[in-house]
């Protein structure tokens, strides 16, 4: 059976991508546990190795929404995925790992193929309303939800608990952050690798393998073993800013902020939504630094976060929409 090349550069592209995501992005799900001195950073990559595979049963809905919901399917052909992915790529080496910003991989993504995709078609090629609803709505409501609920789960803690000493408080919570860790790595781990598996996906739909959008097993492996490959070799240099230069956690802190970044991103996965594990865990971390005092949060760090946050989604659709026009120019 003859495979079109540019499909597999494309693939290949893609699980680059993905790799990559678990290299970056899932540090965040782990920054905390790290933050609180539950786990060295070596148990805690190795616990979200092994939580992005249990990911697997939360179905294919943020897959589906990325496939069909950003662009038109009609024109995912090789070129416009691969400028979409060379833009994400480009722009995410740049803002995450030389200047260590921790960027929101999901917009970094729906970025790049809305440049891709306005360079090949226009605007008619892309769902505008399926972007604000699914993907600009959730950007700017994750952050607070997350702040607020876990402001209130910290505040609940800390009068269940006034009765106990700080050593017990610490012994119990560092047992209960081992559950909430895995929990968050794990509603982390889906909602990243949906989104390669969405990409993948339509690749096979375009090109003609697929007759309908359904997400294949081979590809819900590859997505899964190419994300946990990035996440076990690590980014530690992400992963501090997270979990100790916004603010100093502990033990219960931790706690509260995976268990709410958990719930977040286990609803949105389930209903489709494809929301950034930076923002949930950005504003979950906010809020147990609120809960404890105002000046915990270390707001001039949290300036510069929120802002690579809202350039993510533009500045990728600038690199894509070149790297599309390049393509045209070289071939």
């Amino acid at each position: 059976m003859f495979i079109a090349p540019i499909l597999i550069v494309a693939m290949i592209l893609t699980f680059m991508l993905s790799f990559w995501t678990g290299f970056t992005d899932a540090a965040y799900a782990i920054s905390t546990i790290i933050g609180t001195r539950t786990l060295k950073p070596i148990q805690a990559v190795g616990m979200a190795t092994v939580a992005n595979f249990v990911g697997m049963s939360f179905g294919t809905a943020v897959a589906f929404t990325i496939g069909t919901g950003i662009i038109a399917p009609e024109i995912a052909s090789g070129e416009v995925i691969i400028a979409a992915l060379v833009g994400a790529l480009i722009f995410d080496v740049i803002a995450s790992w030389i200047f260590s910003l921790p960027i929101s991989e999901t917009h970094v993504l729906v970025g790049g193929l809305v440049g891709a995709g306005f360079a090949a078609a226009g605007i008619e090629a892309i769902n505008v309303f399926g972007i604000f609803s699914k993907v600009i709505i959730p950007m700017v409501m994750v952050p607070p939800i997350a702040l607020i609920f876990v402001f209130s789960l910290t505040l609940f803690i800390l009068f269940i608990f006034k009765r106990f000493t700080a050593t017990v408080a610490n012994k119990r919570f560092r047992k209960l952050q081992l559950v909430s860790a895995f929990c968050f790595s794990m509603t982390d781990g889906t909602n990243d690798a949906q989104k390669i598996m969405g990409i993948a996906t339509i690749l096979l739909v375009y090109y003609g393998y697929l007759s309908e959008f359904t997400v294949p097993l081979w590809v819900m492996i590859a997505s899964y073993s190419t994300l946990s490959l990035g996440t076990f070799l690590g980014g530690w240099r992400i992963v501090k800013t997270m979990a100790t230069k916004i603010t100093k956690l502990r033990p219960y802190q931790g706690f509260a902020a995976e268990t709410g970044s958990a719930l977040i991103l286990g609803t949105a996965a389930l209903t489709g939504l494809p929301v950034s594990s930076t923002h949930a865990a950005g504003g979950a971390i906010m809020g147990v630094g609120l809960a404890h005092r105002r000046k915990a949060v270390k707001w001039g760090t949290t300036r510069g976060i929120v802002a690579g946050w809202i350039l993510s989604l533009p500045l990728a659709a600038i690199f894509a929409y070149l790297a599309y026009n390049l393509i045209l120019l070289i071939s």
